[in-house]
């Protein structure tokens, strides 16, 4: 039984090998349940869970999400799709397909079981803002046949199919719009600038930036946010969201690289180059209703957090 009087759960998650995903199956382990982690290995890894594969309630499932999953769970996390850009771009027509057919399939399991389901969407769904800091009935600035449509168009697509099984099926559905977010396990080679600033700095290669390094982003520490994830879960039914799952805390990108340099104890030099198409210029959550609904706000400090990515990247970079 999970601690307390609650019994215990039977829940999937997909791309649980991921970044996110492996951190949430461990936090739910951790509090008693049966873990079901699907994931194709686009771009999760065995090494991210590698550490679960012997715990008598997890089970490991390669699937993809654009191909029905038939499966008996008590709740669906849907966290199956790639999220850094140069992943995404990589093949963005199977972007839009994991992002459609991928709710698709997975609101037809739930319908099935009339389980519980959570769609994991993206601050990206607000493109590049126009609203500052970003709210959730703000619709958003986006450019939809631009590079990163498929994934800004397949996430906020998908986030029209759980609403749109709320209101025909009835269904219970948890919608999240995560933010920036960091932490260990993230892919070293993944083009975000967390990584990108931390592994370039452990190796002492020169610091890229892009554009004047003036825009803005929040960092939201991974402990955070699989705590957030959980409690939105485990919300009252008639709490839907969408809701902003990100930490308001903001920093410019040289203000980031500072950071980065100065925990490292590097001095590498700022190298910067043109801005990509589309990239925002600001990116800030407003979490008042996270705060309100889910009694939550982050509390891991950037320099904390920073700490212990750094570390894992170091071990990574040792291990090799």
């Amino acid at each position: 039984m999970q601690r307390g009087c609650h019994a215990r759960k039977r829940i999937l998650i997909t791309g649980g090998a991921g970044f996110i995903g492996s951190h949430l199956c461990e936090r739910l382990l951790g509090e008693g349940h049966d873990i079901l982690c699907a994931d194709n290995f686009y771009t999760g890894t065995r090494d991210n869970i590698l550490h679960l594969l012997d715990h008598p309630h997890f089970e490991l499932l390669r699937h993809d999400v654009t191909f029905p999953l038939f499966v008996e769970v008590d709740e669906i996390y849907n966290l199956a799709c790639p999220a850094s850009p140069i992943h995404y771009q990589n093949d963005p027509v199977q972007t839009t397909k994991t992002s459609v057919h991928g709710a698709i399939n997975m609101l037809g399991l739930a319908k099935r079981l009339r389980a519980k389901i959570l769609q994991a969407s993206t601050s990206e769904v607000y493109g590049d803002p126009e609203m500052h800091p970003q709210q959730e009935p703000y619709w958003g600035h986006v450019n939809p046949i631009g590079p990163r449509a498929c994934y800004d168009e397949g996430k906020r697509c998908a986030e029209t199919l759980f609403f749109d099984y709320y209101r025909q099926h009835k269904l219970r559905i948890k919608v999240a719009r995560i933010f920036n977010t960091y932490g260990p396990r993230m892919h070293p080679d993944d083009g975000r600038v967390v990584s990108n600033f931390i592994m370039q700095a452990l190796q002492g290669q020169p610091i890229t930036l892009y554009g004047d390094g003036l825009q803005t982003r929040s960092f939201c520490y991974i402990d955070d946010q699989v705590d957030a994830l959980i409690r939105l879960m485990n919300s009252p039914d008639q709490f839907t969201g969408p809701v902003n799952l990100g930490n308001p805390t903001e920093f410019t990108i040289f203000e980031l690289a500072q950071h980065v340099l100065r925990l490292v104890g590097s001095n590498a030099e700022l190298v910067f180059k043109p801005l990509p198409q589309d990239d925002p210029r600001q990116r800030c959550p407003d979490i008042t209703l996270a705060k309100a609904a889910l009694d939550w706000q982050p509390t891991v400090t950037l320099d904390a957090g920073l700490r212990q990515t750094i570390a894992y990247f170091r071990s990574q970079l040792t291990a090799a």
